[in-house]
């Protein structure tokens, strides 16, 4: 797949994944697409060796897998669903000072000044009981326009270009409507009947989140950059889910995507769950096979890395500064905070190197905090040779984040042509 191609299917993804479970959704329906057969985890699996295979946990993480059965070397790249946010209380409606607000809270390590003055809508899932009395789930997406948070105007604080702070409980509650007659929950059946649902017979939980409505886009006087929310990790969910699609079935590959990276990925669908390790203990039920399976393995924990800011060079250290378009990047850390180490990093580099495809180092400086990923917590549960690698971001977890307009493309090369 050319440049071009992947980055106008990259944009697509991207505004039809509002929250986990919408990009769970899509990459299921490109994995049925590409001919892998849906799995289902509360069935017992019957699995033919040369097939390919999906299943899904939470409606929010995905795995996808070949299975040449003979072939125990995997190629295994780990990603996650789930990006900062703002999520809907369970009783989010306020009304006051004319004017009905949601009440929400802040979902992972989001900057919070740009969702002021955004034009917002809603999606998730939402989950009712039917007529039948059986418990449903759907997703929603309103898609338009519903809500704004708007500043305070500059004349009544006089220190927001100084020292500016914002209150997660008071100040960054999205603005609905000045119709005080709002109820919620025929809202939200409205937004399930325009899904053709209409067999409600009662709500009951709901998990929605607020995202900002303007597209993906190319940006920068040569279409430098592309411009999105979500970035951190869809980016990486992308490139993952479409290099499984492009391989062959005999070549051992492992695509998954799981949800809670960013507040942990203590849950049954984050990377700290069980989700993986219940996965390939089912693809190989010897002990002895899975164990040989495990070790001969590699694993990719792809997400976002920073890229050194033109405008706050001093936040990197000089000699582990990655640049937009200049290629992936490895990431290091010497308490690890990431998993990579010499070996795994050797056999990255190796194939990088065979296609003539860019690589660049990140460390953080020795002075400030590092973040951390899927990457170890993925090599401490299951026991599997990982690197942590990274596509460079400026304004990472921003409401729009940006990254370079070559280097998912870039990566998604390496990760085809790699080999255990």
């Amino acid at each position: 797949m050319n440049k071009q191609d992947f980055n106008e299917g990259l944009l697509g993804f991207l505004d039809a994944s509002p929250t986990p479970f919408h990009a769970t959704n899509n990459m299921s329906m490109m994995f049925e697409n590409a001919g892998f057969i849906k799995l289902n985890e509360v069935d017992k699996w019957e699995l033919e060796a040369g097939q390919k295979y999906y299943v899904t946990r939470n409606d929010s993480s995905i795995i996808a897998f070949t299975y040449p059965k003979t072939d125990l070397k995997y190629t295994m790249v780990g990603v996650h669903t789930d990006s900062p946010n703002l999520k809907l209380k369970p009783n989010s409606v306020i009304k006051e000072h004319g004017a009905v607000k949601f009440g929400v809270e802040s979902y992972g390590g989001l900057l919070l000044n740009p969702w002021f003055d955004r034009d917002l809508s809603l999606a998730g899932r939402v989950s009712y009981l039917d007529s039948n009395d059986r418990l449903q789930s759907a997703l929603i997406n309103v898609q338009k326009p519903i809500a704004v948070i708007p500043s305070l105007a500059i004349h009544l604080d006089d220190k927001a270009n100084k020292d500016r702070t914002v209150n997660k409980q008071t100040d960054i509650c999205p603005i609905l409507t000045t119709n005080e007659d709002f109820d919620f929950d025929e809202f939200i059946k409205w937004q399930l009947s325009n899904n053709g649902i209409n067999d409600v017979k009662e709500l009951y939980a709901n998990e929605l989140s607020f995202y900002d409505t303007q597209k993906a886009a190319f940006v920068g006087l040569r279409d430098d950059f592309i411009a999105s929310a979500r970035l951190d990790n869809l980016l990486s969910c992308y490139t993952g889910m479409l290099s499984i699609c492009s391989i062959n079935a005999d070549k051992p590959m492992l695509f998954i995507a799981s949800d809670h990276e960013e507040v942990g990925s203590e849950s049954t669908s984050g990377a700290g769950g069980s989700f993986l390790e219940n996965t390939l203990h089912r693809m190989f039920d010897d002990y002895e096979e899975y164990m040989q399976m495990i070790r001969a393995s590699l694993m990719i924990s792809a997400d976002n890395a920073h890229a050194i800011h033109p405008n706050y060079p001093s936040k990197h250290d000089t000699n582990h500064a990655p640049y937009i378009n200049k290629g992936a990047v490895i990431k290091v850390n010497a308490n690890q905070r990431y998993a990579s180490n010499s070996t795994t990093i050797s056999k990255f580099m190796n194939t990088a190197s065979s296609l003539h495809e860019p690589l660049q180092n990140f460390v953080t400086r020795s002075d400030m905090g590092c973040g951390s990923t899927i990457g170890p917590i993925t090599a401490t549960r299951i026991g599997i040779d990982t690197i942590d690698v990274g596509l460079p971001t400026w304004a990472m977890h921003s409401i729009r984040e940006i990254a370079g307009s070559d280097d998912a493309h870039s990566l998604y090369k390496i990760l085809i042509g790699l080999r255990a």
